[in-house]
């Protein structure tokens, strides 16, 4: 397994800053990727999605405008959400952090520290 710790981050969002702090506070190794300025492409996202086990609808942060406007009450294909996350990074649940095969959604963030278990 990877030792490093790939953290999807928005450096606005406390709960991904918490995470990262957690992570570094045990001594993790990460890799940051700010997710609004380095949108992951389709295949990453696929992948993510794949290391967590869950549907790529359930990443997406509802509460985004974009969410409300576009989204809210349509019924989408798996495809059709990772192209409306590729499309709409602000979307993207956060933060999401990735260690070899297995992801973690970071909320709360105390969900990361499962990454170091059996490291």
């Amino acid at each position: 397994m990877s030792d490093i710790i790939r953290i999807y981050h928005n450096t606005r969002c406390s709960k991904s800053r918490s995470a990262c702090a957690l992570l570094q506070d045990k001594g993790a190794e990460l890799e940051i990727v700010e997710y609004l300025k380095r949108p992951p492409g389709r295949d990453e996202l696929a992948g993510i999605v794949r290391k967590l086990g869950v549907p790529a609808e359930s990443i997406v942060r509802k509460g985004e405008e974009v969410y409300k406007t576009e989204y809210q009450g349509r019924t989408l294909s798996e495809d059709e959400w990772l192209d409306a996350l590729v499309r709409h990074p602000i979307l993207i649940e956060r933060p999401i952090a990735v260690r070899g095969g297995r992801a973690v959604i970071g909320r709360p963030p105390e969900n990361v520290l499962a990454l170091l278990e059996d490291a």
